[in-house]
């Protein structure tokens, strides 16, 4: 079952759970998405960043996403994160994950090899054409040292699978370019955290978020308050969530971000090597920041 995708709302980048033993926690996985389904989020994202995508086996990815679409049941659309090395593994992946269900791509610039423009537009297209899955390109020069240009974008719009943006370029303007140059014909979805609600005040479509994982009713409480233009409230809840949002943008953002929804009931804090669990000073940090969040988090309404 295809679920229609229209690129506009909140996109949890979801964790993968894991077992004290390292294997996937499927129950946890569940449990996590009908939270987010429950506060009614648009879709989700499997294997991204924060679903540990770097230690996660190809064979898992798929799994997982045969997992989503079986809970989901068409509710919201499930997206498969694509982060290959090679153009050849890319095509692969793509055509395997419109095979087992998936409802879009969230498509990565090569992994490792540090591409140039003319490369990286060339893989980009190669995994447009190669499925007719909405694809959704991830722009964050920051983390993958690949700033995907408004030039590259002129030439990537060319392909109708190529759909929307994940901009974590962690420059608003950028927004406003994006916006400028090919007004709706590329959705915008914030992808940092913590400039979430600028992005969205500026004309972004919806966000990629990452604290959404432990926090769906506040993330959507947020979005529907700017969206509805109930500036005031968003801000409200915007500032009470920073602390928390700050844990989406360090190294450990993974282990960080599962603390907090494992305080919330709805993860576990397992994660695989080479990351750890967090211990001593560093956790107990942590921990008091997503207590003082979970003590005075804000009445929604």
């Amino acid at each position: 079952m295809s679920t229609k995708l229209n690129w506009e709302g909140i996109y949890p980048a979801v964790l993968t759970p894991f077992t004290k033993e390292g294997k996937i926690d499927f129950e946890m996985f569940a449990i996590n998405t009908e939270a987010q389904i429950k506060a009614g989020v648009h879709g989700i994202i499997l294997a991204g960043t924060l679903g540990e995508a770097s230690v996660l086996e190809t064979e898992e990815k798929f799994e997982l996403l045969q997992y989503a679409k079986k809970i989901t049941q068409g509710r919201i659309p499930v997206i498969l994160n694509l982060s290959e090395n090679t153009t050849k593994n890319a095509v692969n992946f793509a055509q395997k994950a419109k095979e087992l269900g998936a409802d879009g791509l969230m498509l990565l610039p090569p992994m490792r090899y540090k591409a140039d423009s003319r490369e990286v537009v060339e893989y980009f297209k190669a995994v447009a054409t190669a499925t007719d899955l909405p694809i959704l390109i991830y722009n964050n020069p920051v983390d993958y040292g690949i700033y995907v240009t408004l030039e590259m974008f002129d030439e990537l719009i060319e392909y109708p699978t190529i759909q929307a943006v994940k901009e974590s370029t962690r420059d608003l303007a950028n927004v406003t370019r994006m916006i400028n140059r090919f007004g709706k014909r590329i959705k915008i979805l914030g992808g940092v955290d913590t400039i979430c609600l600028e992005t969205l005040m500026l004309g972004a479509d919806g966000l990629v978020a990452g604290l959404v994982d432990a926090f769906p009713n506040e993330t959507m409480a947020m979005y529907n308050y700017a969206k509805t233009g109930e500036y005031d409230k968003a801000v409200t809840v915007y500032r009470w969530f920073m602390p928390l949002l700050e844990l989406d943008i360090h190294p450990k953002l993974i282990q960080y971000i599962k603390l907090a929804a494992t305080a919330e009931g709805i993860s576990n804090p397992f994660v695989r090597a080479p990351r750890l669990e967090l211990q001593g000073e560093e956790a107990e940090r942590v921990n008091k920041i997503i207590e003082e969040g979970r003590k005075n988090r804000p009445i929604l309404n």
